[in-house]
This record gives structure tokens, C-alpha cells and sequence, in this order.
């Protein structure tokens, strides 16, 4: 082993907006804050999504590739209609079904996302 997974770090042009969007989608705490970087984790001595300011981020256009989506993260949830109506509620955007029914969305600077149905294997979400 070279290292360890430290943080998957997201351009965006409002790096606290994002990050409070997934502190909720995801249901972690903020752990780090500046002005141009945020972490959301499940504490700060553990790694998790940071958001970096990039002025001039170009939000991608899935389906279309005209600006390709770079990165998508796909969340696990135990009812994808559910998880849906709760995504929208906190500045989601619906953007269609991908490969095997998945849901697609954006969150508010544009990074796809994908809900995906929780499989046998994992425990329940609230768990």
C-alpha cells in the first residue's frame, strides 16, 4: 500500500452551499470550514467529501457530454421514491433514469448523483 483514501474533494463555485447540501443528503456533520474548503465526514479525524471553490466550474450536462459529468457518487437508499421526494426538498434537481432504473439528479452546483436501491447485503440505512 502507497497511502489511504483521504477525501474526495468536488470543485464547485460555493463550497459551503455543497456542503451543506450533502451534510443532509448524507446525514454527516461539516468538520472543516474555510472560505474556499469544506469537508463533510463523520468527524473531523475521518476522511469523507470536501468541496473546493473553482470559480469558473462549469456544471456537467448529463445525459449530454458536451460537458462530461467528471464525477458522480452513487448513494445508497433503503426507498429510492422516498429518498427522491426528500433529495428535491433540499435543492436536488431530477435528472432522469440512467443504466438499471437508477435515479439520476443533480445537486445544486450540478454534479450528477445517482440513488441507488440498497442491496441484501447492506444493513438498513437508519441502522
Amino acid at each position: 500500500m502507497i497511502g489511504r483514501m483521504h477525501h474526495v474533494v468536488i470543485d464547485c463555485p460555493d463550497p459551503s452551499a455543497l456542503a451543506a447540501f450533502y451534510s443532509q443528503l448524507l446525514g454527516l456533520p461539516v468538520t472543516y470550514a474555510s472560505e474556499d474548503f469544506v469537508v463533510v465526514a463523520v468527524s473531523d479525524r475521518t476522511s469523507g467529501l470536501a468541496f473546493q471553490l473553482a470559480p469558473e466550474h462549469q456544471p456537467p450536462t448529463w445525459p449530454d457530454d458536451a460537458v462530461p459529468q467528471q464525477i458522480h457518487l452513487d448513494v445508497m437508499v433503503d426507498d429510492v421514491d422516498v429518498a427522491a421526494e426528500r433529495v428535491l426538498a433540499i435543492g436536488a434537481r431530477r435528472l432522469g433514469v440512467g443504466a438499471d432504473s437508477v435515479h439520476v439528479y443533480a445537486d445544486p452546483a450540478g454534479h450528477p448523483f445517482c440513488l441507488t436501491p440498497r442491496p441484501g447485503w447492506a444493513p438498513p440505512i437508519g441502522s
